[in-house]
């Protein structure tokens, strides 16, 4: 093979990357571009706008920058990235057509919609007499790689793990070699060697995401170093959200500004050594393996369906007073303080800590009686580490709809939840200020505080800080009414 072009999608980053090794190998010159995709976009822009009829989305800012990373590196070694804004379905075929490429090198997507825009995509470049080629590369083990022992599915998790930890081999966790000599990486063709598609011709605006969550490999290797520092302490800290406990590397993994089998290897090893902390991540990391398997042979989750067909007869409310409730959930305005400061955290800054999502998705769905799929689109929305397989996922486990979740009668208490899980009150007092003169005792749920104590804190309920929109009790005996509806098939 003379030319390749290699097309990154969710695989930002110049290492152990299989498309580019693979494309590296068989190629004398190769190229790499990335479509900024309209069809994705243009949803994202919809609600509010600034000013400047700009939307703010990180997620936008953290790629394009990681881009420019990418963009400089390739430079330096003769190259360059060739960045566009508009339909890869028509892009990347006339790219690969400007270059006269053999072929185009991509790794696999597994969600619906972006496997019939590959099968376009390979479809127009057979028309030209191009290859497409895909390889695995965000997942250690994918689609029916890992089966029970009749050659079925997996809809278990710890069955699933312990296969795949069985399975596992040194070979899957190798890393694919993506070091050229000085001249693989073509130059870009005058022609073709346009500036990027700023963000305002995008239709966004900058974030400042960069302050607290460096983007590219460099940010995402910086923070693993951190968290491979306190690794062994994983397993204790993870729960706790107002300490720094967990890994905060679930963006730069999703946008695949570092590599999976990185992470399982230090893991992995690290596992082997007799470190809990590792063996619990490492665990973490194979349910990320365990849903994207789950949407690969079951894409009508893609389409809402929950995994248990039966669960789509649950009567969720509907009308004015659930479109108030889950107002008042996504504004932080529930009155119940674990949950409205987790929203808060969420809002401000595209982040939502593992514990709390569970809480904030239980409350929703067994508190409030909403549709869990109305919480999983805000997630969609808001999340910088968002994507469909985990967050289906997640919500239907908290909903008790998905493969393997909690069973229907098991409802999160958010008082409990908020006294165990933040006993001194850091989290909350850090995203609800206006509660921060409360004790530790009454801060879990201010409106049973003393009449005395409200007020030296400055606190009128309703006026400082609402009152509880629902009474946790008695949502619990209305939930279990509502799934009474499934109560014979859980």
């Amino acid at each position: 093979m003379q030319k390749a072009l290699v097309w990154l999608r969710r695989d930002l980053r110049l290492y152990d990357n299989a498309a580019l090794h693979h494309a590296l190998k068989e190629s004398k010159q190769v190229w790499l571009a990335f479509i900024f995709d309209t069809e994705i976009l243009e949803p994202l822009r919809k609600g509010d706008l600034d000013d400047k009829g700009l939307k703010h989305d990180r997620r936008v800012d953290f790629i394009w920058q990681g881009l420019k990373q990418i963009d400089e590196q390739l430079r330096q070694l003769g190259g360059g990235l060739i960045v566009r804004f508009g339909k890869p379905t028509e892009c990347i075929p006339q790219i690969a057509k400007d270059l006269g490429v053999d072929a185009v090198f991509a790794n696999h997507d597994y969600e619906p919609s972006a496997i019939a825009r590959d099968d376009n995509v390979r479809a127009s470049l057979e028309k030209i007499d191009i290859q497409f080629l895909d390889f695995k590369d965000q997942v250690i083990f994918e689609k029916k790689e890992i089966l029970t022992n009749s050659n079925t599915v997996f809809s278990i998790f710890t069955p699933y793990k312990n296969n795949w930890l069985k399975t596992l081999q040194e070979k899957d966790l190798s890393a694919y070699e993506c070091s050229p000599s000085l001249g693989e990486y073509a130059a870009i063709p005058k022609k073709l060697d346009a500036p990027f598609p700023s963000l305002e011709s995008m239709g966004f605006c900058a974030t400042s995401i960069e302050t607290y969550l460096p983007p590219g490999s460099e940010g995402g290797q910086a923070f693993l170093e951190d968290f491979l520092s306190r690794i062994d302490q994983y397993q204790i800290g993870r729960d706790f959200p107002a300490i720094k406990g967990v890994s905060y590397l679930s963006t730069h993994l999703r946008f695949g500004m570092l590599s999976i089998r990185g992470l399982v290897r230090e893991a992995h090893r690290r596992m082997l050594a007799g470190s809990m902390g590792a063996t619990i991540w490492l665990s973490e990391l194979i349910w990320r393996d365990f849903y994207f398997m789950i949407l690969a042979n079951h894409p009508r989750l893609a389409q809402g369906a929950s995994f248990k067909p039966d669960y789509d007869n649950i009567a969720w409310e509907s009308g004015a007073t659930a479109k108030k409730l889950f107002a008042a959930w996504c504004q932080g305005k529930t009155g119940y303080p674990l949950v409205d400061a987790a929203m808060h955290q969420l809002n401000q800054s595209g982040y939502m800590h593992n514990r709390l999502r569970m809480v904030v998705a239980s409350f929703l769905t067994k508190d409030l009686g909403i549709d869990w799929r109305w919480g999983a689109a805000y997630f969609a929305e808001h999340l910088n580490d968002f994507e469909l397989s985990s967050n289906n996922g997640g919500w239907q486990w908290a909903s008790s709809s998905g493969c393997d979740a909690q069973p229907y009668f098991r409802i999160f208490n958010p008082i409990t939840q908020s006294e165990k899980f933040d006993p001194e009150g850091k989290f909350i007092r850090r995203y609800l200020p206006q509660l921060d003169k409360l004790s530790k005792k009454s801060i879990h749920a201010p409106w049973k505080a003393g009449h005395i104590e409200l007020e030296a804190a400055g606190i009128k309920l309703g006026r400082d800080y609402p009152l509880p929109v629902v009474d946790h009790d008695e949502a619990r005996k209305k939930t279990l009414v509502r799934y009474s509806v499934v109560k014979k098939i859980s």
